[in-house]
């Protein structure tokens, strides 16, 4: 019984170190790229890069909920993250949660258009996944009993989420208390396949090696046929990618960004921004209609206006 009570105990000491290191608090600024040409044709104008956000806290996640505004997660001098709006029509900044006992991550827009949602790590400490109201009203907790969240999409008004746990695995909510385990051991990126019934992930289990970094899986599960497919491999070292349409995915490696068609076996290079104050591109966000993309950089050196 002792054995046993140390065996749930590491688990819980072990999760909890996962959940602290999930949403780690980097210091990050969004940059804004223009780009030209859709899909296949799609071309970034590497010159146009520039900080969207220049500050020592934490500035990430970001979502495009329609063709002319950008929601992200951002922290202030405590550590505390509320969900920012950005509109490139008036070029201001909008603090749309301003919760002190609370912090909220990975939002997105619903497909309705009626909520805005979020990763939410509660006053406890309990990550969910929460609606924002965008009529300004109370937020609503959306799943009770599926903890701790990480990341999500939407499909069919409903979310496919990444659930923490040894191992991680990714979840589909069809209904109340029909909750399907899709796969477990899965990367941080989930995201639906553009004008398909597709959630595609990276797949950890499944991985090649080149220049002694690790290469996963992305794979992807259709929600209404269960049929599972295989595109590829991401790029080595890497744990974001994106759709830019049906067809291509985008991720990135340093400073430099990369595409391949899905029938591919090899990224390309789109090319590289180059910055001595940023390096290393994570998460990005692109939006066809306003022919932005936007990135997330980790700065690298304090500026001269920092303390």
């Amino acid at each position: 019984m002792q054995i046993q009570y140390k065996i749930y105990f590491l688990f819980f000491i072990c999760l909890l170190i996962q959940q602290a290191k999930l949403y780690a608090q980097a210091s990050t600024d969004l940059w804004v790229m223009d780009t030209e040409g859709k899909g296949g044709n799609l071309k970034l104008l590497i010159s146009t890069a520039k900080p969207l956000t220049n500050r020592p806290e934490y500035d990430n996640q970001p979502s495009f909920i329609n063709d002319s505004e950008l929601i992200f997660s951002a922290a202030d001098d405590k550590g505390n993250n509320d969900l920012i709006l950005y509109s490139f029509r008036t070029s201001r900044f909008t603090n749309l949660t301003q919760t002190p006992d609370r912090s909220e991550f990975s939002p997105s827009m619903t497909e309705c258009g009626s909520y805005f949602s979020a990763v939410v790590v509660e006053p406890n400490g309990t990550q969910r996944l929460w609606l924002y109201p965008v009529a300004g009203e109370a937020p609503e907790l959306l799943y009770e009993d599926i903890f701790p969240v990480g990341y999500y999409d939407w499909y069919d008004g409903k979310a496919a989420l990444f659930v923490l746990g040894e191992p991680n695995s990714l979840v589909y909510v069809r209904g109340k208390g029909k909750v399907d385990t899709l796969d477990t051991d899965i990367g941080r990126t989930v995201k639906k396949r553009p004008n398909t019934s597709e959630i595609s992930y990276l797949d950890r289990k499944k991985t090649i090696e080149t220049d002694q970094e690790k290469a996963f899986s992305i794979a992807s599960v259709n929600l209404k046929t269960g049929e599972r497919k295989d595109y590829g491999f991401a790029v080595s070292g890497s744990q974001d990618f994106i759709w830019i349409d049906k067809n291509h995915l985008l991720m990135a490696k340093g400073n430099e960004v990369f595409t391949k068609h899905i029938q591919e076996k090899n990224w390309h290079s789109f090319g590289k921004i180059e910055s001595s104050s940023h390096q290393g591109i994570t998460r990005m966000a692109y939006n066809p209609d306003l022919n932005k993309l936007i990135l997330v950089l980790n700065r690298t050196q304090i500026q001269k206006n920092e303390p």
